[in-house]
């Protein structure tokens, strides 16, 4: 019976994810339009999925399934599945744009402020530390070298460090550069960008989020950094 109950939990959490996802589809092609439309979200499988589509609702079948994995099905997994479809969304959008509406950056917002009474975590502190940590000096840096980072990948950094706290904020971009600088690697390598074009960094950077929010893996292994360098500095 308990198997059972894993598996239905499993499936129904799939499909609340699959079809979610595909609303939020919706949303990557309307919102950069300006054109977001209730009548259009009420029911997207009207029309013909596109191949992106299928891939983004099958995404958000996978994240809902991991996550009340982690959560069970509570606030906590509804919290972290509404972070995940807006970090989904300015993954795509900025990738198709190279802009980060705003609406979204203060979506993740709110979600930070939800998450206090759905997900405990970080304190109120280290949360706002957290808006700081990172937005401020890419701030700083682009006030040195404009071209340095997106206005909206700041404003993304901002936002996200009230929901992670300044630690996970950390581990988050970290995640994000390292991996912006593979894929930036890469394009030189392959000649696509000649070094000379730009390229969306929001995507890495929400994957640093995501990964940093899931499971406190962020947190936690800051913690264990700063463990290890307090121990190494006391052998001394």
């Amino acid at each position: 019976m308990f198997n059972l109950m894993n598996v239905l939990i499993a499936v129904f959490s799939f499909c609340v994810g699959t079809v979610f996802f595909s609303y939020l589809n919706e949303v990557v092609v309307q919102l950069p339009e300006g054109k977001v439309s209730a009548k259009k979200l009420v029911w997207p499988f009207a029309k013909k999925q596109s191949k992106r589509g299928v891939v983004i609702a099958l995404m958000g079948g996978v994240f809902a399934v991991v996550l009340t994995g982690q959560y069970d099905l509570s606030l906590a997994a509804l919290t972290m599945l509404l972070l995940f479809g807006v970090l989904t969304v300015i993954t795509f959008i900025d990738w198709d744009t190279q802009e980060i509406p705003p609406v979204l950056n203060i979506a993740i917002l709110v979600l930070g402020v939800i998450s206090i009474f759905t997900m405990g975590g970080p304190s109120i502190l280290e949360r706002v530390i957290g808006l700081f940590c990172i937005s401020l000096p890419l701030y700083l840096i682009i006030l040195v070298v404009p071209d340095g980072f997106g206005g909206g990948d700041i404003k993304m950094m901002f936002a996200a460090g009230f929901f992670l706290g300044w630690k996970a904020t950390l581990f988050a971009f970290f995640v994000g550069v390292i991996l912006g600088g593979i894929f930036g690697a890469y394009m030189l390598i392959v000649r696509k960008s000649g070094g000379k074009e730009h390229f969306a960094f929001g995507p890495f950077l929400a994957i640093g989020i995501a990964v940093a929010a899931y499971a406190n893996i962020g947190t936690n292994v800051l913690n264990m950094y700063l463990e290890t360098l307090k121990m190494s500095m006391n052998t001394y």
